[in-house]
Formats: structure tokens, C-alpha cells, sequence
């Protein structure tokens, strides 16, 4: 298991330090670098990232759903992404921010049967929402880095000082119409994985679920008033970018924040 999770944090750093390397390149060599080394490293730094979630999330016991096993299986989400934005020329460089922050995310799993919280006999559905709930929060995080991304580019172009690694990076409108497809999608995910609890969950208003399910609910109105404000009035650049970071400040609050709080503080243990 530690070889897995070592050779995978080893593969993220490279990937990231040949990426820089790379966007640096491109800035006084019109060729620059190849981008083939960094797809083969990131490619081989998720499957060796799969196989220590899979080791660790599939027990013979049932599903460890603890919070570290989510965050990394959230942290690989994005980096998996990111590494798929990446195959495109115009945001081949993007994966060298997230990288290493999904690297720092696979070095947890040593730590993920310590805070464990096992389901067992999950029916169906309820695999789906848990499936919906993961995939959408991985994709509106992707949003958060990618409007972190934006409202820098944004805040030193007006300074005129765009150089740096932000050279390397893609046009804003690009970086503007990545962020808002990345939104949509998520939105649309947290949609059903909002429908699908509301359908196959006995009570998502019981007494440990009532702060996951209102701060949810709050970050799908955030991004659903972002998208609704992107159709109606054109918003862009630090409007958009803040009205994503306050969505999903409210959706790591519900589940990370209240599982923190229910599983640390009070004892308390859902999925």
C-alpha cells in the first residue's frame, strides 16, 4: 500500500516540476518542450492513486467512507480532470497547479482506516447519490481552483504584470468559458445527487444530516443565481470568480465541515 502512495506522490511532483519547466520553456523557445512526459507521469501518478483509494475504500467489511477516503477520492477526481483539460493545447498547463495539491491529498491514505466510516449492503440508489454527491463536488472544486486561476490572471492583468507562469496560461475568455462548463456540469450533478437524496434517503432533514443538506442546498442556489447571472447579465472575470468560491466554500462546509464537526467533535457517523 505505501508503495503505491509513495510511487503516486513521487509521479504528481514530477509531473508538476516537468510542467513548469515546460510553461518556463515556452516563454523564450517557440518550440519549448514536448508535453508527452507530463501526460505519461500524470497518467501513471492516477492509476497508481486509483488502485490506493480502491485498497482503501473497498474493505471486506463493506465501504470506508471516512473523510480522508473522500478527499482524496475528491483531490483524484480533479486531478483526473485537470489531466484530461491538460491533453488540450490551449490548457495543457492548468494540471501543474492542482497536481501537487492532489499529490499532498494521496499521502493521507495511510491515516483513512483511522477515521473510518464503514456502510455496508448499500442499495443501489443509494450508491448513486453517494456516486452523484462525489462526482459533483469533485467538478465544482475543479471550478473553486480554476476561479482562483481566473481572478489572478484577472487582478495582475489590470496591474500590467501578466508575466510569470501566467504566460503559460490560456486567454481569460478561454479561462472564462473552461470555468463556466466545468460549473454547468457540476451544477447539473448536484442537481441530481440533491434529487436522488430527496427520492431514496429515508429523512436528508434528519437531525445529522438537516447542516449537509441546507448548506447543499445553499451552494445549488449560488450556482444556479452564477449561471442564471452568466445567461442574463454577461457576468465574467472576478464577479464570476467570487460567486464560484462562495458556492463551493458553502458545499465543503456541508459535507467536510459537518463531518468534521459530527464525526470528531460529536461522535456521530454517516455517509
Amino acid at each position: 500500500m505505501t508503495v503505491f502512495i509513495l510511487t503516486a506522490f513521487l509521479a504528481y511532483l514530477a509531473a508538476t516540476a516537468y510542467g513548469a519547466m515546460r510553461a518556463r520553456h515556452a516563454e523564450t523557445q517557440p518550440g519549448g518542450l514536448p508535453q508527452w512526459p507530463m501526460t505519461l507521469l500524470g497518467a501513471a501518478a492516477l492509476v497508481l492513486h486509483a488502485v490506493a483509494i480502491h485498497r482503501e475504500v473497498n474493505l471486506p467489511v463493506g465501504l470506508n467512507l471516512g473523510w480522508v477516503t473522500v478527499f482524496s477520492i475528491t483531490a483524484w477526481l480533479i486531478g483526473l480532470l485537470s489531466f484530461l483539460s491538460s491533453l488540450r493545447a490551449a490548457t495543457a498547463n492548468l494540471a501543474v497547479g492542482i497536481f501537487p495539491l492532489v499529490g499532498m491529498a494521496v499521502l493521507l491514505l495511510p491515516f483513512a482506516r483511522r477515521t473510518s466510516t464503514v456502510l455496508r449492503d448499500l442499495s443501489w440508489q443509494l450508491e448513486m447519490h453517494i456516486l452523484l454527491s462525489v462526482l459533483a463536488y469533485g467538478l465544482l472544486a475543479l471550478a473553486a481552483f480554476q476561479a482562483i486561476v481566473l481572478a489572478v490572471q484577472h487582478r495582475r492583468l489590470r496591474r500590467h504584470r501578466p508575466g510569470g507562469l501566467l504566460r503559460a496560461l490560456p486567454p481569460l475568455a478561454e479561462l472564462e468559458n473552461l470555468l463556466f462548463h466545468t460549473v454547468t456540469l457540476g451544477f447539473a450533478l448536484l442537481s441530481l445527487a440533491l434529487l436522488s437524496g430527496l427520492v431514496f434517503l429515508e429523512d436528508m432533514f434528519a437531525q445529522h444530516l438537516a447542516h449537509k443538506t441546507i448548506l447543499s442546498i445553499c451552494a445549488w442556489v449560488v450556482f444556479g443565481v452564477l449561471l442564471w447571472g452568466r445567461w442574463r447579465f454577461g457576468w465574467r472575470g472576478r464577479t464570476a470568480a467570487r460567486v464560484t468560491l462562495a458556492g463551493f466554500g458553502l458545499l465543503a462546509l456541508a459535507y467536510f465541515g459537518s463531518k468534521f464537526v459530527l464525526e470528531l467533535i460529536k461522535g456521530v457517523h454517516w455517509g
